[in-house]
């Protein structure tokens, strides 16, 4: 399977034809190799357009829902940005393309030490991955420009908000019952916080201490 043509196809059919604009977002989704990022054994399905698991119950988005949600993130680069549930490590690499910095955390050490092995494979320096509780954040390098969260919040953690940048940091995130969301845009301005619901979505949960319980 030539990926390159794979992915080429991907990003004229699934994004553009679906409405993505962002050139730069764009130009990441092609370079970034997804079937790296996927199980062992669907690499032939890794352009397809529909999440892919990845075990622990955990999948990688869509690459619509990928490029969609950095997109709304509007990324110059020249942003320090979080991202929230690394899994694959597929969305930090592609936000590598579109931040200055990209800190992300995932709180199944699994998933982490695959990610970072792929992103150093990959050699984008400018990505730190933590393992620890995503619904905290990342507080000690916080305020952050954009945040970024890639699992379904019962609610938005309060953790977040005051960890965005008040000079207009952008928060996207799933919000919602367990099995389905909206995805969900704040930006912060000072004290104040505009909230935008920008389409309805279905993420894994967001397990943690302001998510959901692992057993529910």
């Amino acid at each position: 399977m030539n990926y390159s043509i794979a992915r080429r196809r991907m990003v004229e059919q699934q994004l553009i034809n679906k409405g993505i604009t962002d050139q730069r977002v764009i130009q990441a989704m092609l370079e970034i190799p997804r079937h790296l990022f996927v199980e062992a054994g669907f690499e032939q399905q890794a352009y397809g357009d529909f999440p892919l698991p990845i075990g622990h119950r955990q999948t990688i988005s869509q690459p619509y829902i990928v490029a969609y949600m950095s997109a709304a993130a509007e990324l110059t680069g020249d942003e320090e940005v979080l991202e929230v549930g690394t899994g694959s490590g597929y969305q930090a690499a592609v936000l590598s393309r579109l931040a200055r910095k990209v800190y992300t955390v995932e709180r199944i050490p699994e998933l982490a030490r695959r990610a970072r092995r792929i992103i150093d494979q990959l050699h984008l320096l400018n990505v730190n991955i933590k393992l620890s509780d995503g619904t905290l954040g990342w507080s000690d390098r916080a305020p952050f420009d954009a945040i970024l969260v890639t699992a379904g919040a019962p609610e938005i953690p309060e953790e977040y908000l005051a960890q965005l940048n008040p000079a207009g940091g952008r928060l996207i995130i799933p919000v919602g019952p367990r099995f389905t969301q909206v995805l969900t845009r704040v930006v912060r301005n000072g004290a104040e916080f505009d909230q935008q619901q920008l389409l309805d979505c279905r993420f894994v949960p967001l397990i943690g201490e302001h998510g959901w319980g692992d057993d529910q």
